[in-house]
């Protein structure tokens, strides 16, 4: 029987915390012979008339993930030989991570990056909240003020 690897879902924006969260989740990914997903989520559209004009979105807004995956991860994964996937969802960000660690039991962990200061993000406080004891899998919050030799270290 085919045990399934170990896959960390990283959900990622724009933010260098969540840069930090994609690199520890790499190289954890690479140390224990996993997998990485990447879950880029975006506000979804009130009305698109034209299909096509939402597919375009969709495609730049996976173009634009994929170059921010390479630039923060590439040695680590052309090193590894990890491929992430990368998937792109419109919807309420808490909502989709939920629905998408609720039916899939080779996410091993979902990986968030915190800010460095002030609130630590929407999805930290979302998955570390009341209902956190819930969750399917464990959370690795990862401190968006790490240095390069600590994150390294740690993971």
């Amino acid at each position: 029987m085919d045990i399934p690897k170990r896959t960390y879902l990283v959900v990622i924006d724009d933010s260098a915390e969540a840069r930090q969260a994609l690199r520890f989740a790499a190289r954890r990914a690479a140390k224990t012979e996993g997998a990485i997903e990447v879950l880029a989520i975006t506000e979804p559209q009130d009305f698109v008339q034209w299909g096509g004009v939402q597919a375009a979105i969709e495609e730049e807004q996976r173009l634009r993930i994929e170059g921010s995956v390479s630039s923060a991860v590439g040695e680590i994964v052309d090193a590894a030989g990890i491929t992430p996937r990368i998937m792109v969802q419109a919807g309420d960000p808490v909502m989709v991570v939920r629905g998408l660690i609720g039916t899939r039991d080779d996410i091993a962990a979902l990986v968030l990056g915190a800010a460095p200061s002030g609130s630590p993000g929407v999805m930290v406080a979302a998955f570390t909240g009341p209902d956190a004891g819930k969750l399917p899998c464990p959370v690795m919050i990862i401190p968006g003020g790490l240095s390069d030799e600590r994150l390294e270290q740690l993971s």
